[in-house]
């Protein structure tokens, strides 16, 4: 799968073998040569992150699943921990800084990688915002690809930039980038006014507010995603799910192909990576402007 300029990791996998995805056959060793493959375009979206993660150590049918945001018992040296500056305790949190800490995590059984919306360099100003579109049972997908075309032209009546993919679970995300210079209550209040807006504008398609009794033929709208320590997916993580489906950026021009939230999995990228060379998201943070 890793193309020859895939990066080298001095990272030690034990029990290559070992399956994580036992229905599909793919391996410890599998989830690295894929992450080694992706690594020039995952990069800037969880390197230098407060991260959390999603583990499960005998693989997605483990009993045992762990939502990890803090150390643990015999880490890998390349995973860091670093002190929350808000938080009074000195509570330290979880970050990589290169290839060999995304191995780190892949020894670790991270199975899914959910990073801040913000780097460790600037806590306090978010660089993007994430929309997560999150369909009700009963919801056509194309109602799910009109809703991220909707809250893509709501984003850029704003002034900002629009970038789509799949969440390799139930829907899409939306995101924004952002030049880090709003905090996250201005942050956190854009997205929730945007969500309240598409709700009261369409409210027989859109819900602002997560109650389940209401979900059914609806999109729930997720802003939450955007206050301080809330995580959302990160472009190119796995998804701890069966068919192995990872979360892709994509362009906007091919979402209406997309054949739904988990069209992407280990299986598949290979190829989208030999036809499709160009990172759809490739000026994703040049295209950053501040929050009005």
């Amino acid at each position: 799968m890793s193309p020859s300029n895939s990066p080298r990791s001095d990272v030690s996998l034990t029990h290559p073998d070992r399956l994580y995805w036992p229905d599909e056959g793919v391996t410890k060793q599998g989830l690295a040569d894929y992450y080694a493959a992706v690594w020039r375009f995952m990069a800037p979206y969880v390197v230098n992150r407060p991260l959390a993660l999603l583990r499960l150590p005998d693989g997605i049918k483990s009993r045992q699943r762990f939502f990890q945001k803090h150390a643990w018992k015999g880490m890998n040296p390349h995973i860091e921990e670093i002190a929350d500056p808000q938080d009074a305790d000195g509570e330290k949190l979880l970050r990589i800084t290169d290839f060999d800490g995304l191995v780190a995590l892949v020894q670790s059984a991270a199975l899914e990688i959910h990073p801040w919306g913000t780097t460790t360099g600037n806590w306090e100003r978010p660089d993007m915002i994430t929309m997560d579109l999150d369909p009700g049972e009963d919801v056509a997908w194309s109602a799910v690809i009109s809703a991220a075309l909707d809250v893509k032209a709501r984003l850029e009546a704003r002034g900002l930039a629009a970038f789509v993919k799949t969440s390799g679970g139930k829907g899409l995300h939306v995101v924004a980038p952002l030049a880090p210079r709003a905090g996250w209550a201005a942050v956190k209040d854009f997205a929730h006014s945007l969500a309240e807006s598409m709700s009261a504008d369409a409210p027989e398609k859109y819900l602002a507010t997560a109650t389940k009794a209401k979900r059914g033929g609806h999109i729930y709208i997720d802003y939450l995603r955007n206050g301080r320590g809330n995580t959302a997916v990160a472009a190119y993580s796995t998804r701890a799910r069966p068919g192995a489906p990872v979360s892709m950026p994509l362009d906007w021009e091919e979402l209406s192909g997309v054949s739904g939230p988990a069209a992407f999995t280990l299986a598949n990228v290979p190829q989208r990576l030999e036809t499709r060379p160009k990172d759809p998201w490739g000026d994703f943070f040049a295209a950053a402007v501040p929050l009005e």
